[in-house]
């Protein structure tokens, strides 16, 4: 077992812990990327393809980064840089995926006025959290 990280530094996994994070996010790309196409092919109009798009990118794209990121932390640890890179990248497309999750909601039911103004402050909360990420994450 591991233990926790002391203030002011990251968590440190263990060798099995590290491959469990692999594993797991490298098995769900092709998931992913088949669920997405099938989910565009199936779209009817124009909205509903859009929606998939964004949907399908969000996810194909945090399971694809987030596989690199724990591949590069975990097996080319000394490339410090290359590693901060993909764990910020990480991070942005946890908030990108958030905002995808949002669109078939957001762009395919009626829900009044608001419904447009939503889908603009989802886009600029994942901004600003992305934002956040590049400026201010373990600063």
């Amino acid at each position: 077992m591991n233990h926790p990280a002391p203030a002011n530094s990251r968590y440190k996994p263990t060798c099995y812990e590290h491959a469990a994070n692999c594993y797991t996010h490298a098995f769900l790309i092709v998931p992913a990327i088949v669920g997405s196409a099938l989910l565009h092919r199936l779209s009817d109009d124009r909205w509903e393809k859009i929606t998939a798009w964004m949907y399908g990118m969000g996810l194909c794209a945090l399971f694809i980064v987030s596989t690199v990121f724990h591949i590069v932390s975990w097996k080319k640890s000394h490339l410090r840089t290359m590693e901060h890179c993909f764990h910020m990248c990480d991070r942005m497309m946890i908030y990108v995926f958030i905002a995808a999750s949002y669109a078939p909601w957001l762009n395919l039911r009626e829900l009044g006025p608001l419904a447009s103004h939503m889908r603009w402050f989802i886009w600029l909360m994942a901004a600003g959290g992305t934002i956040y990420v590049f400026l201010y994450h373990e600063k």
